[in-house]
């Protein structure tokens, strides 16, 4: 029998929002995400909760399973820019009305496309960013993200859109690469932490920072 005081603490848990894939042949839209995640995720000190793509039943698992925090991944375009998942849309929309509340919710690639979208700064189409790396700075580090993203947004466009409201990071081509809102705890960034091997200390520490996953 454990004792309670070598009991392991509760799982720190974060909502983690899903693509949808297609399956005609089956006749199913198939709610997925990478598998890359969970390690990663784990790596932070958190466990990644998979979401349905449904915003009640979203909303509803946040609730009681007492989620602390959203994250919001890449995959599917954003219906505004073609994509076939508008279910997604809605369930990633209401789950940003959590910030409104002191839910702390990222986005990754398309999370924060996203995000851009949901504060009125459109992404559009950018060339350049597709299986590529690049310098940046961010958070006064210097360093080297990947690119997987075809839809971006010029930094002063976000602001300009966003009144201000949006921090913003940009590649050296004035591409948004992240954003913070000033006032609520939303974040979001253009690069794939997961698809890093090893995974880079800087953006674990900065999914344990902003989660609040910290011992």
């Amino acid at each position: 029998m454990t004792s309670a005081s070598s009991a392991e603490p509760p799982a720190f848990a974060v909502g983690v929002t899903q693509r949808v894939q297609i399956d005609p042949r089956h006749g199913e839209r198939r709610d997925a995400l990478d598998q890359r995640w969970h390690p990663f995720l784990a790596a932070c000190g958190i466990v990644g909760v998979p979401l349905p793509n449904d915003p009640a039943l979203a909303l509803k698992s946040v609730r009681a399973l007492g989620l602390r925090g959203i994250l919001l991944t890449g995959g599917n375009d954003l219906a505004v820019l073609g994509g076939d998942a508008p279910e997604r849309d809605a369930t990633e929309a209401a789950l940003l009305e959590l910030a409104v509340r002191g839910l702390p919710v990222l986005g990754v690639c398309r999370g924060l496309q996203m995000i851009l979208a949901h504060f009125d700064a459109v992404p559009t189409p950018v060339a350049g960013h597709v299986a590529v790396r690049h310098p940046l700075v961010f958070q006064g580090q210097s360093r080297t993200v990947n690119s997987y993203h075809g839809y971006g947004a010029a930094a002063a466009m976000v602001a300009m859109a966003t009144a201000g409201a949006l921090e913003v990071t940009a590649a050296v081509d004035g591409t948004v690469e992240a954003v913070r809102h000033r006032s609520l705890p939303i974040a979001g960034l253009m690069w794939h932490p997961e698809r890093e091997a090893p995974f880079d200390p800087l953006d674990i520490e900065f999914f344990k920072n902003f989660f609040g996953a910290t011992p």
